[in-house]
């Protein structure tokens, strides 16, 4: 948590400043370069992305609605974003708002994707916005033992229930799913149990595909 500044007249002369407080020439200056360097970067860099439910209502491809939002790589552009964009409780019925590693696409299709899976929960209308907090809280600060295996997360906004997922890498690397699964429940404090589904298997049934492991 940012410590508390006081907040000096720009006027103050030399002899009024305290030890390490910033000059600020009048133009700004000084306090973009102190921006730089309080930023805070992360691992990896995070796209977010939109799927529009109104394009869904038209006969067009799948995944052709889903479009990047904005790329953030520090701690205060996540906050920046988050706090200036609708949360899940606020969205449409309908949408899917995902968070993905740069360069990869939320998309069964994308090389990275392709074999892995997605863990999922679900919940009542207008709860899942604490769930999808934590999670991308979990995601971006690299909390799971098995982070390089995870892809993103995307929160689902339904008429009657919302769902947040977890897509990862490689559906056949049952130790790291078991463990991203596992770990995802105790950052929730979430006590039910929770199924992965493999992104082949869906794709082949038409009525929904059985989980491949549960915790």
């Amino acid at each position: 948590m940012a410590e508390d500044t006081e907040t000096r007249p720009a006027s103050a002369g030399a002899e009024e400043r305290e030890e390490g407080e910033i000059a600020d020439d009048g133009d700004g200056s000084a306090a973009a370069a102190a921006g730089r360097v309080s930023a805070h970067p992360l691992e990896n860099a995070w796209t977010f992305w939109f799927d529009n439910p109104q394009g869904k209502s038209r006969a067009v491809a799948w995944g052709s609605t889903i479009h990047p939002i904005h790329t953030f790589s520090t701690v205060e552009d996540f906050w920046s974003l988050y706090n200036n964009i609708h949360h899940p409780s606020k969205l449409n019925d309908g949408a899917d708002f995902h968070c993905f590693k740069d360069k990869i696409e939320p998309k069964w299709e994308d090389p990275i994707c392709a074999n892995g899976g997605k863990w999922s929960i679900s919940c009542g209308k207008g709860k899942s916005d604490t769930f999808w907090l934590h999670t991308l809280l979990a995601l971006i600060g690299e909390q799971f033992d098995f982070g390089d295996e995870i892809c993103g997360a995307v929160v689902s906004v339904r008429k009657n229930k919302e769902r947040v997922a977890i897509w990862t890498k490689n559906a056949a690397n049952e130790t790291a799913q078991i463990s991203i699964g596992k770990q995802w429940k105790e950052f929730l404090d979430y006590k039910d149990s929770i199924g992965f589904v493999v992104h082949e298997d869906a794709k082949r049934s038409d009525k929904g595909a059985k989980n491949r492991y549960t915790v």
